[in-house]
């Protein structure tokens, strides 16, 4: 039997996933990881490379004893990770200095460029679809102004699932998908833009090969394989960003492929071809998809997850109670109540994420609006459903705006992630968007993903449409309510109005912004 391994380092854990190669899970373990905040500096989270290094030889270690096979059974390995976060090396491909990707640190830097580089930041982002909130340049900035002894010392730079790749291998790279969140990066050739650094006084000589997903990097190296368990037989491949790689696990391989990511924070993916640039207004991110010719337009809807979490402890003990007796999960229970509540939830108008508006982009404080004073019709289990339609309209913006600058007709939704497990809110996103809703049988999107681009390296799959093809199936389909659509289309106009006004609640120092992007 032969088998594929995936390596899926996240915000808060790192974890090892065994597969066949015909897609089925065999084992998989997670550790946990944090990211510390650096001592004196601000919003900082350092990326701690020689423990987490240990703990992902652990997770490795730990997949073959779970799994019982022989480590020469496994044919190629790849990975994934976080964006944006980044590794830098000295010229003997020794760690210098890591960061997380919710990293913040450099916020004076970002507010330096956009005041001293009069309107380089729209410049770059028409070539790279990345502003410069979440980018690498002023992290690099930050590590120059403040640590120049070992900014001295930076001779690659790559993202951190190329670091892992890096360390069981001993080549670092890095692919288009992951590499072009550094912001320094070209979205229609698909590699680094090296000028961009030069012009706001970064070296330019940092910045290693591009290789696309599912190139062959070698194989194990001898010292990995003591550390880890591996064999030196088994191949290292390219990998790629987590959304990106996630999304051909979940088959959006082919232009026009859209997806709804329903984790903490909502994504809304567009496979779009490289050749169209970004939007004028910076609405919306861009990236290199992991399929060679596309890019994915990128919207992002900030907490939704995280706020139905807050809610669910702050207002549903009596359900989480029930759920218990019930041995149901609480989300399903809360559905089943919500089911009753009739479409537009009385208009309740939650206010939490703004939709994506990239270039300056910062939410209202949170709040209920239209709240009435009848128990029958306002309660816990109306607002419950009420936040459920609003991450739907959020996204639905998005993809709208998507669909306006890139001419794509969207038609069909893959839905995906812990949301995605709702019958109501998988109904409520059809009737939101107008769109058929496809939810994938997978469990684990992202790893399948990484281990698609392993057996492309492997020679397994011609390429990741094939594998997609291959390996994923449809579990639930669901078709949109027009009577409900027009309930929900009536909603969003109002509920965008609303939003306008309570941010300039904040503009006038009444109430406190949900989020900021740094430098704003």
């Amino acid at each position: 039997m032969a088998y594929l391994l995936a390596i899926d380092a996240g915000t808060g854990s790192i974890r090892a996933v065994l597969f066949d190669i015909k897609g089925q899970q065999i084992a998989a373990h997670q550790e946990e990881w944090t990211h510390l905040e650096e001592e004196g500096v601000s919003d900082s989270m350092g990326f701690d490379f020689e423990k987490n290094w240990l703990l992902t030889c652990n997770c490795i270690q730990k997949v073959i004893e779970k799994s019982a096979i022989n480590a020469q059974d496994i044919l190629a390995l790849s990975a994934t990770s976080m964006r944006e976060g980044i590794i830098l090396y000295d010229k003997n491909g020794k760690e210098l200095w890591g960061v997380a990707n919710v990293d913040a640190r450099a916020s004076k830097e970002v507010k330096y460029l956009k005041k001293n580089f009069s309107d380089i930041e729209e410049e770059f982002y028409k070539k790279s679809g990345q502003t410069f909130a979440l980018g690498a340049l002023p992290r690099l900035l930050w590590l120059k102004n403040n640590r120049l002894e070992l900014y001295e010392k930076v001779a690659n730079i790559s993202m951190i699932g190329d670091w892992i790749l890096a360390r069981l291998s001993g080549v670092i790279a890095v692919d288009p998908s992951n590499g072009g969140t550094t912001g320094i990066f070209s979205l229609a050739t698909r590699s680094w833009e090296k000028e961009m650094a030069g012009k706001v006084g970064i070296k330019e000589e940092i910045f290693p090969p591009v290789l696309e997903t599912g190139t062959l990097l070698g194989n194990v190296s001898e010292k990995s394989t003591e550390e880890t368990g591996l064999s030196p037989l088994t191949k290292v491949v390219m990998g790629g960003g987590d959304v990106q790689l996630g999304s051909a696990g979940l088959g959006v391989v082919n232009e026009g492929d859209v997806a709804v990511l329903g984790g903490s924070f909502w994504q809304q993916v567009v496979n779009i071809p490289s050749s169209i640039r970004p939007p004028k207004d910076m609405s919306i991110r861009v990236n290199p998809h992991v399929i060679e010719g596309l890019s994915q337009a990128e919207g992002i809807t900030f907490f939704s997850g995280l706020v139905m979490r807050w809610f669910r402890d702050a207002f549903c003990q009596k359900e989480k109670e029930e759920a218990v007796l019930l041995g149901k999960d609480v989300y399903e229970v809360l559905e089943e109540k919500a089911q009753k509540v009739p479409a537009g939830s009385y208009d309740i108008l939650p206010i939490f994420s703004d939709s994506m508006k990239y270039g300056k982009w910062y939410h209202a404080a949170p709040s209920f609006l239209n709240l009435g004073l009848d128990a029958q019709k306002y309660n816990h289990i109306s607002m419950f459903r009420s936040l459920e339609e609003n991450a739907a309209i959020v996204s639905s913006i998005n993809l709208e705006n998507i669909a306006r600058f890139s001419g794509i007709n969207i038609q069909e939704i893959v839905f995906a992630g812990g949301a995605s497990k709702g019958k109501l809110w998988s109904q409520i996103l059809a009737d939101v968007t107008g769109c058929v809703v496809k939810i994938p049988k997978v469990t684990e999107a992202t790893a399948l993903g990484v281990a698609m681009a392993a057996g492309v390296g492997a020679g397994v799959y011609e390429n990741l449409q094939e594998a997609a093809k291959n390996l994923v199936v449809w579990d639930k389909i669901f078709v949109p309510n027009e009577k409900n659509r027009e309930v929900y289309e009536n909603l969003k106009e109002r509920w965008q109005q609303a939003y306008e006004v309570q941010l300039k609640l904040v503009d006038d120092n009444i109430t406190t912004s949900m989020w900021k992007a740094p430098g704003l």
